[in-house]
């Protein structure tokens, strides 16, 4: 599967591949003189303004309800921790349909470039896929326990220090600078996080020990870490492996990737021996069989359509942006969590939420500085040149 994403990227789709322009103030210094802007004209940058929007509204309704969904499938009796893990990534055929219709759209945000594609050594881009798709279902599978063991508004309020972890792993990995702002940003939602692991009243109303939450914080943690992690290591792989950032390159490591960490939650599910379990757990779902099969269903597709708007996000804007919107969605769950699960609302738990949103905007604050003088960067060197 791999040898055929490389050699579709080297074939006759290179001629069709659009180079993405990165919002970054470094990316677009350097950008070739070759490129026509994408919003040279007022139709084009509606176009470009409505694929923003389409594609944050994918990201965030399907981070949503997956997340949501995951909680009723434990709420309901599922139990599960390899099931869970499996259908975050299983439903990744999905994006071949992504694929073929963001290809009949490319005319409207092509940036048109000289350069020839490089060449991908097949036997590196194939361990990288295998070696990112194995990070990320252990990623997944620490998702999965952590749902199980922490009320869901919790579990989501934890889950925006992604984006401090972000700004680290992109310090180290990325060349990312570590601005006043961003530092501001990693303090609050740390700060978020460790309001939420000290404070008892965090744990609910559930049945889950004092152990178990202590442990499902932390894998929680650590998925956000591993999360970020995996986004920076793909960045590298963008910038010095594959050495281009296009949408079929972006969305073969989306897919790839998922197969890879698909299979792997297939072993560890029968490994586990978790598959012996899944009949009787199906009977047992308090809503029913046709529930049960609906909720992994639904679950799996609301996952992909939260990959779709990934990818688009990358695709039109950055990677570092997509992140963003990720995180934005996180403080959202909360409420929906109250209002479907009866999450408790506490006084800790609110003020988490609110440091969160405002490490959230401090960053992307950041982020419209960054692009506001890439912009003046690239019009300097347009009128020199």
């Amino acid at each position: 599967m791999a040898g055929d994403s490389g050699n579709s990227d080297g074939g006759s789709n290179r001629d069709e591949e659009v180079q993405i322009q990165i919002a970054d103030s470094s990316k677009a210094a350097t950008s070739s003189t070759h490129e026509v802007p994408i919003q040279n004209s007022p139709v084009k940058s509606w176009q470009w303004w409505l694929m923003v929007g389409v594609n944050m509204f994918f990201l965030i309704a399907g981070q949503t309800a997956s997340t949501l969904l995951g909680r009723f499938y434990y709420n309901q009796g599922g139990n599960s921790k390899w099931m869970s893990t499996f259908v975050q990534t299983a439903g990744f055929p999905i994006l071949f349909i992504a694929l073929f219709l963001f290809h009949s759209k490319t005319s409207s945000t092509q940036t048109v470039t000289s350069s020839p594609a490089p060449t991908i050594s097949i036997p590196k881009i194939t361990l990288i896929y295998v070696v990112l798709g194995l990070i990320i279902a252990a990623d997944d599978l620490m998702y999965s326990y952590g749902l199980l063991y922490l009320p869901v508004s919790t579990y989501s309020l934890i889950c925006a220090s992604q984006l401090a972890f972000n700004a680290v792993f992109s310090y180290f990995l990325n060349a990312q600078k570590f601005t006043p702002l961003i530092f501001n940003s990693v303090v609050l939602l740390t700060f978020s996080a460790s309001l939420l692991g000290v404070d008892e009243d965090s744990q609910g109303t559930t049945s889950i020990s004092h152990g178990k939450y202590i442990l499902g914080f932390l894998l929680t943690l650590g998925a956000s870490a591993t999360y970020s992690l995996i986004l920076s290591l793909m960045q590298v792989t963008f910038e010095k492996v594959i050495k281009r950032e296009t949408f079929s390159v972006v969305l073969n490591m989306q897919i790839y990737t998922a197969l890879v960490a698909t299979l792997a939650s297939l072993v560890g599910l029968f490994a586990s021996g978790e598959w012996m379990t899944l009949q009787g757990e199906m009977h047992a779902f308090q809503s029913g069989k046709l529930s049960y099969v609906m909720t992994l269903l639904w679950t799996a597709i609301s996952w992909q359509v939260a990959s779709v708007g990934v990818v688009g996000l990358i695709f039109v804007v950055s990677s570092l942006f997509s992140n963003v919107i990720s995180t934005l969605a996180l403080p959202i769950i909360p409420v929906f969590a109250v209002i479907f699960f009866h999450d408790k609302m506490d006084g800790v738990k609110i003020i988490a939420m609110l440091m969160a949103i405002w490490g959230f905007m401090s960053y992307g604050h950041q982020l419209y500085v960054d692009g506001k003088k890439g912009r003046k960067t690239t019009v300097s060197v347009e009128e020199t040149s």
